[in-house]
């Protein structure tokens, strides 16, 4: 994802939830600090990343089926799809549900806000885990990324790019990993566990929940595939 294609959907969604991309951005250099040793302000040479990650791991992506599993109720009866998918990207939670499943996950995307001890577990085993850095969980990121392996540790952000942190584009933790997984050239995406109308969760989480649906129909639309999840209800959904 280009970030000046990502640009105003981000500038939307911070409108929407009253952001403030000055904390994002912090939250950004920090992670920034945090996995690269503060070496994110040496100057580099042009399409050096700046990162101890080596993105070419995720080439396993590249023309796979890949399950983008989010961390709904409905997992725990879709744990199948996942399991018959090339590459398995775990948002949050989902994680833990899936390797209680005896799952294997390829890549997991958090921001750290739940279960951070799977993520560094996930690292130590040599599992790569996309970390997020918005602007209030700095100290999630201070607190947990110096006990994780950093070679394993891909950091993103939904602000501009800047040294070793990427943007992929995306807002949840499940549409950041569908993003992700479209970057790297996944073939065809599938949605287990994904619940948009989720009774269980706060007013807060519904509303990233529509952001989610929203973005899931913008990256559909980008690809020409139609994403099952979606069936039933695009004609609903407010197009970006």
């Amino acid at each position: 994802m280009n970030y000046q294609t990502w640009r105003p959907v981000y500038e939307r969604i911070l409108s929407d939830f009253g952001y403030d991309p000055v904390a994002d951005e912090r939250a950004r250099d920090r992670l920034a600090d945090l996995v690269d040793g503060g070496a994110s302000e040496t100057p580099r040479t042009p399409g050096e990343t700046g990162s101890a990650f080596d993105e070419s791991r995720l080439h396993c992506i590249d023309g796979a089926t890949v399950a983008v599993a989010g961390a709904g109720p409905s997992l725990v009866d879709e744990t199948g799809v996942a399991a018959d998918a090339d590459v398995v990207i775990a948002a949050s939670t989902a994680a833990d549900r899936l390797r209680e499943a005896g799952v294997v996950v390829d890549l997991m995307v958090t921001d750290l806000d739940k279960t951070p001890a799977t993520a560094r577990e996930l690292t130590r085993e040599g599992v790569p885990v996309a970390v997020h850095a918005h602007g209030d969980n700095v100290p999630a990121l201070e607190r947990w990324i110096p006990q994780f392996e950093k070679e394993h540790v891909l950091p993103t952000t939904q602000a501009e790019p800047h040294g070793p942190v990427r943007n992929y584009g995306g807002f949840t933790d499940g549409d950041r990993a569908a993003f992700l997984a479209d970057a790297f050239g996944a073939a065809s995406l599938r949605f287990p566990g994904w619940d948009f109308d989720d009774d269980t969760v706060d007013a807060a989480k519904r509303r990233k929940l529509v952001w989610a649906e929203r973005l899931l129909h913008w990256l559909e639309r980008r690809r020409g595939e139609e994403f099952a999840v979606l069936d039933g209800r695009r004609d609903a959904i407010d197009p970006i």
